[in-house]
């Protein structure tokens, strides 16, 4: 069982309806099409790896990721993230840090928001991060 995040590169959704929408699209376009393959942008790649550097692919029995190598699930703007339900928590927390450090959007397909939510950051209203 996976828990998932999708992160990309772009403008970040004023709300989590056009955040819905944006993945869609981009799922649509980079990542549930076989017949074009597009590498990953600069910008993701180097998210990847900083994220890849706290919890690397898989090391000591202590399995982080459901997919590996996590860079393999990135195409064009956006990395499409699964990780072990067991370590979701931790890890989604460090995923959508590292994902605002790198001025990407973070968003859970599963809870249909944005990250870090509303609560999480006391500037959203103005625009967010």
């Amino acid at each position: 069982m996976s828990y998932d995040l999708a992160v990309w590169d772009g403008e970040r959704p004023l709300d989590n309806h056009q955040a819905g929408s944006a993945y869609d699209e981009l799922c649509a376009r980079y990542l549930e099409s076989d017949d074009v393959v597009v590498p990953p942008a600069p910008r993701i790649v180097a998210y990847v790896e900083a994220l890849v550097g706290r919890y690397p692919d898989d090391t000591d029995g202590c399995v982080v990721w459901a997919s590996t190598p996590v860079l393999d699930e990135a195409s064009g703007p956006i990395v499409y993230l699964l990780m072990s339900y067991s370590k979701a928590e931790e890890v989604t927390a460090c995923a959508a840090s590292l994902a605002h450090e790198h001025g990407l959007v973070c968003f859970d397909p599963q809870g249909e928001c944005l990250l870090p939510r509303a609560t999480d950051a006391p500037n959203e209203r103005t625009g967010g991060w």
